[in-house]
């Protein structure tokens, strides 16, 4: 059981990787041309340097497939739902003191 877990949590996880990387190269794309979003894409796929697709991932899910801006950023840096609970916290406990 926990082998198709695992299996089933590698494809969600490569479905969703293979999302990001389709709304940010049509994102990247609808915004500034083809040849930029080939070359955030190399530079994605060959020199780890993803922050253009992550920008690109937002635009073209908010500009492209019309989602909202909130869904957008949560679509393009799920991290930040991890991010901003501890930024609070640790705002909150320096307030408290």
């Amino acid at each position: 059981m926990k082998a198709v877990l695992g299996i089933l949590g590698f494809i969600g996880f490569m479905a969703f990787g293979i999302a990001q990387l389709v709304a940010g190269f049509t994102g990247i794309e609808h915004g500034i041309g083809l040849i930029w979003a080939w070359g955030a894409l190399f530079a994605a796929l060959a020199l780890r340097f993803t922050l253009p697709i992550t920008i690109g991932a937002f635009f073209g899910a908010m500009n492209v497939w019309g989602w909202h801006w909130a869904l957008a950023t949560l679509f393009a840096a799920p991290g930040l739902l991890l991010v901003i609970p501890g930024v609070l916290a640790s705002v909150f406990s320096l307030v408290k003191r």
